[in-house]
């Protein structure tokens, strides 16, 4: 268990705001939880388990949340979370999406929560294979929701999975926030501002490749101060697709959540503006109605 985890426990700090605190946690490499510290159920969250099995025979944990039929928007959100924790850490992320009416399906990456077992060096940023575990949970998704539109929200080192799987024009839409657009880069910069050395697997000199070949529409949230993915970055990955739209916000690496909430220790309307934002852009491309 992590020191930040030990230290809200003890403080019996509510766990909104220990969501806050890992979200923006810089990791920069591998920090997998095998522990749930917080179920759905454990914020007012009705919710399926079930395991996905991958192409290459990798068992995966997933959670399932489906809206009341009356508030539903008939589209499908995966999310594929960053470098750290495990599923349970993202819950109030997940409630503001399904407040709002959306299916939404959260799964762990090999080796993270309680997925199958994978041999996972902590100085790396990211293994090829999570590509692999996001494609496997986008088609049981789609078996579960087949008239749906589906797409990926994704986070920081979720972002090259995401990318991965939305180059090979396997999802509908890609929402994504502290996008990867060069993880090279993104070495250089933690080794500056860190002085740590984050390894990368041999695949990595082609990711930034793929990009240009994303070709379904793309939400990209940047913050003003993020360091590590800069918001320069996600201007430019806008600017080379049509379909493509950027939201701007005030603050820091995986702060969009926080920044764009109308009380942002509030739970009850926690990342409601944020939300708002995917729906008007869902609904502009015509994914889902107008209400």
């Amino acid at each position: 268990m992590s020191k930040a985890i030990q230290l809200i426990r003890t403080l019996q700090i509510p766990f909104l705001v220990l969501s806050l605190l890992l979200l923006t946690a810089e990791a920069w490499a591998l920090r997998p939880d095998r522990v749930y510290h917080q179920l759905p159920d454990s914020v007012g969250l009705a919710y399926t388990a079930a395991d996905v099995q991958t192409a290459d025979g990798y068992r995966l944990k997933t959670w399932r949340f489906e809206p009341a039929p009356a508030a539903a928007r008939h589209a499908t959100v995966v999310l594929a979370y960053q470098d750290f924790g495990n599923m349970g850490y993202y819950l109030h992320q997940v409630k503001a999406l399904h407040r709002a009416g959306y299916h939404v399906i959260t799964f762990d990456y090999r080796g993270f929560g309680q997925s199958a077992d994978f041999p996972l060096n902590p100085a790396q940023l990211y293994y090829p294979e999570f590509a692999e575990d996001l494609r496997a949970v986008v088609h049981a998704a789609r078996q579960l929701w087949p008239r749906q539109p589906l797409g990926v929200f994704a986070l920081s080192m979720g972002t090259i999975p995401a990318a991965t799987v939305a180059a090979g024009r396997e999802v509908d839409f890609l929402v994504a926030e502290g996008f990867v657009a060069d993880p090279q880069a993104m070495v250089r910069s933690v080794k500056q501002a860190k002085n740590k050395d984050v390894l990368l697997p041999a695949t990595a000199a082609q990711y930034p490749a793929l990009l240009p070949k994303i070709k379904c529409p793309m939400l990209v949230f940047a913050g003003s101060q993020d360091a590590f993915t800069p918001l320069a970055d996600s201007r430019q990955l806008v600017a080379q697709g049509r379909r493509r739209e950027l939201v701007e916000f005030a603050g820091g690496h995986l702060g969009g959540f926080e920044a764009l909430s109308p009380q942002p220790l509030a739970y009850a309307t926690f990342g409601d503006l944020y939300v708002a934002r995917i729906t008007g852009f869902l609904q502009a491309r015509g994914f889902i109605r107008t209400s």
